[in-house]
C-alpha cells in the first residue's frame, strides 16, 4: 500500500503507519489545544496513540491466532479507520476461521478487565462520567474506548470480526461460496444504513468505515469466488500459448506497430537467443515514446525486474505472483529456461468466468 512506512517488526510480521494515520492525533491535539491549550492537546494526542496501541494488539490477537494453523500475516497497517491485519489466506476450515475472527475481540477483551483491574487497584473510578462534572481519568477513557471497540468489531457486518464470525457459522451449514455471500450482502446492507447515519449525524470517521466496509465486502466475496473457481487450476492451463515475443533491441516504433497489429497488450522480451529478459507492457511503451522517442531501444523502455512463473505452480500462488509484481502480465518459463507462455490478468479473468458458468 503506498505511504505506507515500516516502524517494526514483530515475529516476522511488518508493523506500517499510513501517512494518513498522523492526521488523526494531530487533529486531536488541535482539539485539545483549543480547548485546554498544550496540556489538553498532548493528552489527547496521547489517548489516540494510546487507543490505536490498543487496535495493534488487537490485530496481533488476529495474527497469532492464525500463526497456529499455519497462516502467515506479511503485515500489520494502521489506518486512521483503524488497524488492518494481511493474512497470508483465510482458512478453509470453518472452525478455525471462527477462532481466527474471536483472536481479535479476545485481545480487546483482555484489555478492558485488565484496566479495569488496575483501575479498582489503584482506588480509581471506573465509571464514564460527564466531563462538565470534571475531567475523566485517562485509564477510564482507554478502557470504555476498547469496550467500545469490542461492540463495534462484533457487528455482524463483513468483513468486520463480526461478520467474519457469521461467514464461518454460515459456511459450516451453506459452503464457503454461498455463506461469503450471504454475509457480504448483510455487511453492505448495515454499511450503507451505518453511512447514512453517519452523514446525517456529521460524523465523516464513521462515513469513511461505512465506505471500507462496503468495499471490503465486495472485495472479499469476489476474491472467495475466485479463490474456490481457480482451485486445481496450475499456470500451464491459465496462460497464453498464442503470443508474440518481442526484440530486446527493437525500436519503439517497432514495438507500436506490434501493439497496433493485433490485441496483445504485453509482449515478453528476449535476447538473440530467445531468452527472456523482460517485459514491455503497453505502459512502458507509452512511457518511453513520451520520455525518449521512437528511435529508443526496448530495452531502455521495459521492465526488466518482471519476475517469471513456471508452467507448474498453482492458482493461488500465481495469483499472489502477479498481485506483488504489480504487472497486469507474466512471462511463463520452463525448467530449461524456454519462454512457453504468457500469463495474464485479462486470461485468468475469461478463464475463471468459463469455469463458474460451467458450473
Amino acid at each position: 500500500m503506498r505511504w505506507a512506512y515500516t516502524i517494526g517488526q514483530v515475529a516476522g510480521t511488518a508493523i506500517k503507519v499510513h501517512a494518513t494515520f498522523l492526521l488523526l492525533p494531530a487533529y486531536w491535539g488541535y482539539v485539545g489545544y483549543l480547548e485546554g491549550g498544550l496540556s489538553t492537546a498532548v493528552v489527547r494526542a496521547l489517548f489516540i496513540v494510546g487507543l490505536f496501541v490498543c487496535v495493534l494488539l488487537h490485530e496481533f490477537g488476529h495474527i497469532l491466532t492464525a500463526r497456529r494453523y499455519g497462516v502467515r500475516t506479511p503485515d500489520v497497517i494502521l489506518l486512521p479507520i483503524g488497524g488492518v491485519a494481511r493474512l497470508e489466506r483465510i482458512p478453509d476450515d470453518p472452525k478455525q476461521e471462527l477462532r481466527i475472527a474471536l483472536g481479535g475481540p479476545a485481545v480487546t477483551l483482555a484489555i478492558a478487565v485488565l484496566l479495569y483491574l488496575g483501575i479498582l487497584l489503584t482506588n480509581g473510578d471506573p465509571t464514564l462520567r460527564n466531563p462538565e462534572f470534571g475531567p475523566v481519568p485517562f485509564a477510564t477513557q482507554l478502557m470504555w474506548a476498547n469496550v467500545v471497540l469490542l461492540a463495534f468489531n462484533l457487528i455482524p457486518a463483513f468483513p468486520m470480526d463480526g461478520g467474519r464470525v457469521l461467514r464461518s457459522l454460515l459456511a459450516r451449514k451453506l459452503g464457503l461460496v454461498r455463506g461469503t455471500r450471504i454475509a457480504a450482502t448483510l455487511g453492505q446492507g448495515l454499511a450503507v444504513a451505518g453511512g447514512l447515519y453517519a452523514f446525517s449525524e456529521q460524523l465523516p470517521l464513521l462515513v469513511l468505515v461505512a465506505v471500507f466496509v462496503f468495499i471490503g465486502a465486495g472485495t472479499e466475496a469476489t476474491s472467495v469466488e475466485t479463490r474456490l473457481a481457480g482451485q486445481g487450476l496450475r499456470v500451464q492451463q491459465m496462460m497464453v500459448t498464442d503470443f508474440r515475443t518481442i526484440p530486446i533491441f527493437a525500436t519503439l516504433a517497432q514495438a507500436a506497430e506490434l501493439l497496433l497489429a493485433g490485441e496483445q497488450r504485453e509482449f515478453p522480451v528476449v535476447d538473440n537467443l530467445g531468452r527472456t529478459e523482460g517485459l514491455l507492457t503497453r505502459d512502458d511503451l507509452i512511457r518511453g515514446l513520451s520520455l525518449r522517442g521512437a528511435g529508443s531501444t526496448v530495452q531502455e523502455a521495459m521492465t526488466a525486474s518482471a519476475p517469471t512463473v513456471p508452467p507448474t505452480l498453482p492458482f493461488a500462488d500465481a495469483m499472489e505472483r502477479l498481485r506483488t509484481s504489480g504487472l497486469p502480465a507474466l512471462p511463463v518459463v520452463d525448467g530449461r529456461g524456454t519462454l512457453v507462455g504468457l500469463l495474464t490478468r485479462d486470461n485468468i479473468a475469461d478463464l475463471l468466468l468459463i469455469r463458474r458458468a460451467r458450473g
